[in-house]
């Protein structure tokens, strides 16, 4: 077992506190000793503990008595970390924004969109028009070709199938 040296930390007080036998030597700590440990010096004050005023107070005491018991039966209050739930937290809010814009981009159109989604229209119907006038002039026994075709292939499909 190895000896700690003392050395006196108020050099001032060194004769009252200090035993002068005690001396640093080479290989003890160069760290001081407090000695007010000692018990045998009164002249010296105490330093006492400070009181928390959080860990205190009832509010705090409470919080902590359910956190612990909550701990002991399983129930954590909290099953991700913090870190984790601000990025989910973020990327929803990213998603969201994106929906809203994507929707006002839908809603809010310029003239000129405007005019070009007419026009698009217009050309549409021009096309269904003529496909229309284009199937009411063939002549009779063409559609009834197709018709046929159309039938055949069915039955042909059914019986590959089958």
């Amino acid at each position: 077992m190895t000896t700690i040296y003392r050395t006196s930390v108020f050099p001032h007080l060194q004769g009252r506190c200090v035993d002068p036998g005690l001396s640093l030597s080479r290989g003890s700590s160069v760290m001081a000793e407090p000695d007010y440990l000692e018990g045998d010096c009164e002249e010296l004050i105490k330093p006492k503990k400070l009181l928390n005023p959080v860990k205190s107070s009832r509010n705090h005491q409470d919080l902590h008595r359910e956190l612990m018991m909550n701990q002991k039966r399983g129930l954590a209050p909290q099953n991700k970390p913090e870190l984790q739930k601000v990025l989910e937290k973020r990327k929803r809010e990213q998603v969201l924004k994106a929906q809203r814009e994507e929707q006002e981009a839908h809603t809010k159109r310029s003239d000129l969109e405007i005019e070009l989604m007419k026009r698009q229209q217009k050309l549409e119907q021009l096309e269904l028009d003529q496909q229309k006038d284009e199937q009411e002039n063939t002549p009779e026994f063409v559609k009834m070709k197709s018709n046929l075709r159309r039938t055949q292939q069915e039955a042909d499909g059914v019986e590959r199938t089958t």
